[in-house]
């Protein structure tokens, strides 16, 4: 996980805050459309995302 936030930031030029809200945004938006008995495999596939401090808004 970290190497795609590292990407996001390089090639995008996101902060690390902003890198891990599109991330965490990208992941509720796919567990949506997706049925339940998916969503494990979403987290094993993206693993788990950095907490976020509370700076973020």
């Amino acid at each position: 996980m970290e190497e795609l936030i590292q990407e996001l930031q390089d090639k995008a030029g996101l902060t690390e805050e902003q890198a891990l809200k599109s991330l965490d945004t990208i992941k509720a938006y796919i567990e949506s459309k997706l049925p339940p008995m998916m969503s494990g495999m979403m987290d094993n596939f993206l693993g788990q995302l950095p907490k976020q401090d509370n700076k973020i808004g």
